[in-house]
């Protein structure tokens, strides 16, 4: 079983939780329910799985489905993991940024979610595999997207190019986000 670190889950957590006014038991299953209420310590594991259908209703009910909606807040994710691990930029060093943040990434997930298997002085290659259903899949994509965009900028690169080249939703046997940028 696939597990996230607390401090990614506590983030779903915590919009659903602004949402009142919805019954959870109605669309959530309910072994997923006791996690909008009880603590959620962010140095433990979760399901991987719960974490996918939380995902699912902030899809819809914070995004409104929209997906440029996820990518803008995986630019603003960046900011708040920031805050918990300072070292993660590598002011003016892009290449160092994506380096620390590939030995850090390995402490969110217990599988290999994100790989990078390219990263040379202007471009990288990131293959995204959260091994999720549609529609979280290609939102939790278009996250890193939006993650990947802001890290870089913040470390100092220019003119930031970020596509996808290949979705695993549309059939291809990966996802691979093509980065690119000047310094």
């Amino acid at each position: 079983m696939r597990q996230v670190k607390g401090i990614l889950f506590v983030d779903y957590v915590r919009m659903l939780r602004g949402h009142k006014g919805v019954d959870w038991s109605a669309r959530l299953p309910a072994a997923d329910l006791p996690y909008l209420t009880a603590h959620v310590d962010p140095d433990g594991w979760y399901p991987m799985a719960t974490f996918e259908r939380l995902g699912n209703q902030i899809l819809h009910f914070v995004a409104r489905d929209d997906l440029q909606a996820v990518r803008m807040w995986g630019r603003f994710s960046v900011d708040a993991l920031r805050a918990t691990h300072p070292t993660l930029l590598a002011q003016g060093d892009p290449i160092e940024t994506i380096n620390r943040f590939r030995v850090l990434r390995a402490t969110f997930f217990d599988f290999d979610a994100l790989d990078v298997p390219m990263l040379h002085d202007d471009e990288a290659e990131i293959v995204i595999r959260y091994h999720m259903g549609m529609p979280a899949e290609e939102a939790a994509a278009l996250q890193t997207v939006g993650f990947f965009e802001r890290l870089l900028e913040l470390a100092g690169a220019k003119d930031v190019e970020a596509r996808l080249r290949e979705r695993s939703w549309l059939g291809d046997a990966r996802t691979l986000l093509a980065l690119r940028w000047t310094t």
